[in-house]
């Protein structure tokens, strides 16, 4: 099946035209825990959108992609994140703190992360669907390597993998509540946003009003007031009791608030992108989302002049070191126009890279979706693949995958207690290997049961990975930052895999329960 070069684009330009429209209105009400009343812009416009974090962090991984190319991963987009992303807020500046500390990701968005539920990620989903158009298998491998930089195993990291799945589906399938169903069939049944997301489902489903499928949202999946402060909550809300919750447990909510925009505003641009803002919490964030989603799912055309003219079609950014960037931020499009030509560049790598799952655009023919198995683009294993990049550290070589579960606690060690790392190795090639292993330790640690191992790895279809622990321990840790590195090799081939190994020193630490 081949998607139109003529239908692909004018969604292309829809998701980023509604990304930029959903954000600027959005913006004034953003983290105001209220109803709102909005029915157009409220700020004073002059033909360009207004700044906004929301599109920023993507147009760095188009820089990314391009740079780098498609096979790229958490490990890389690290290193973007290092360089690139100025802010220090939240969950930003965490995972910018644990990467420049040597934690890797998942574990850069998991420790000391309090924020690792909030809305950073979602928003930035829908560049691995327009790479991908009708492919959300593949949108969702990359979300999940985006996000859990900054959000780990949290519910931001969920948030992302389900909106770029849905956004991907949205090129090829424009029943919005066979969308919801495969989004939800990426992430885990028992995540908050999936909760949320069959919450305001039900509320649709009943009968009720946006705002009281609003209210069910917030009463069941909420985080607190922003920055605990009161005056963030209406009195109205506060007389809820929509004020308390868990600081920084936010994704699972707005995801929920973008999910019912759409719902209730149907094929109603308007009604859409103001149902979902005029719901409250991080307001740029859903309108945004809804905006893109809405702008796959129709188009462009299906967007009122009206909207965008105050707008028009440049592309304002927040949050990037514009210095590095080329001639100060040159790399990066200007307008949304050159954002769908160099998406469409990148989606034609990936599909000549992954030809079996995912969709051409090409042809000047309509696309025919007559033949199109919609139960063909949900998740086959049930999200099981994506959720364990989102608690184990993975490094891709040729040949092989090997994964690096520190357990429960994550990378921490502490004087004289045992830590044990658990090494996951799959051969993703055709022949067997006899693998050589051997650790490299800061000087005084052992490990048990030796610095040395043989194993043997088969290909995936004839057994289980090569799975193996070792015990790490030191009678004293010193330092702040404590590596070691385990190497990996083939007798009778040149192969060398690195695989490092980051713990940071547990000892003033609380002990996770």
């Amino acid at each position: 099946m081949q998607l139109a070069r003529s239908d692909y684009r004018n969604k292309l330009l829809g998701c980023w035209m509604g990304k930029n429209i959903g954000g600027t209105l959005g913006m004034p009400f953003e983290w105001r825990r209220q109803l709102n009343d909005v029915t157009f812009y409220t700020q004073e416009l002059t033909g360009e959108p207004l700044p906004n974090d929301d599109l920023d962090i993507q147009l760095l991984w188009l820089v990314a992609l391009e740079e780098r190319g498609i096979a790229l991963d958490a490990h890389t987009l690290a290193d973007y994140w290092c360089l690139y992303v100025t802010p220090h807020w939240a969950e930003y500046g965490t995972a910018k703190i644990n990467m420049r500390s040597g934690l890797t990701p998942p574990h850069s968005g998991t420790m000391h992360n309090a924020y690792r539920h909030s809305c950073g990620a979602f928003i930035r989903s829908e560049i691995w669907a327009c790479i991908a158009p009708g492919s959300p298998q593949i949108a969702a491998r990359f979300a999940v390597e985006d996000g859990i930089l900054d959000h780990g195993d949290g519910e931001g990291t969920w948030g992302e993998i389900f909106c770029a799945a849905v956004e991907s589906a949205a090129f090829v399938c424009g029943d919005l509540r066979a969308l919801i169903e495969i989004g939800l069939s990426y992430i885990s049944p028992d995540c908050g946003v999936a909760g949320a997301v069959r919450c305001a489902v039900a509320a649709f489903d009943a009968g009720k009003s946006w705002q009281a499928a609003r209210d069910d949202i917030l009463a069941g999946f909420r985080g607190s007031s922003h920055m605990r402060r009161l005056d963030c909550t209406s009195p109205e809300d506060q007389a809820k009791g929509f004020h308390e919750g868990v600081q920084g447990y936010d994704a699972p909510s707005n995801v929920a608030i973008t999910v019912l925009g759409l719902l209730y505003g149907g094929d109603d641009f308007e009604k859409m992108i103001c149902t979902t803002v005029n719901c409250g919490e991080d307001t740029d964030c859903t309108g945004a989302t809804a905006g893109a989603i809405f702008g796959i799912m129709h188009g462009i055309d299906a967007i009122p002049a009206k909207w965008i003219e105050p707008i028009g079609r440049k592309i304002k950014t927040a949050c990037l070191n514009l210095g590095e960037l080329g001639w100060l931020g040159r790399q990066l499009p200007q307008t949304i126009d050159e954002v769908a030509d160099r998406t469409e560049r990148l989606a034609g790598r990936v599909h000549l890279a992954n030809p079996r799952y995912t969709m051409a655009v090409s042809g000047s023919s309509p696309t025919d979706l007559s033949d199109l198995n919609v139960e063909a683009l949900r998740s086959d294993d049930g999200g099981a693949a994506i959720a364990e990049a989102m608690t184990n550290v993975v490094h891709r070589f040729e040949f092989f995958n090997v994964l690096l579960d520190y357990g429960k606690e994550g990378p921490v060690i502490r004087n004289g207690e045992p830590k044990t790392l658990r090494i996951t190795i799959r051969n993703t090639y055709k022949v067997q290997a006899n693998l050589s292993l051997h650790w490299y330790l800061p000087e005084g640690w052992t490990v048990a049961p030796g610095p040395d191992a043989y194993v043997m790895s088969l290909m995936s279809h004839l057994g289980a990975p090569a799975s193996l622990e070792f015990t790490l321990a030191a009678e004293r840790v010193v330092r702040a930052i404590n590596r070691a590195v385990l190497e990996i090799t083939i007798e009778g081939r040149p192969t060398v895999m690195l695989i490092p190994v980051t713990l940071q020193n547990g000892n003033a630490m609380p002990v996770a329960e």
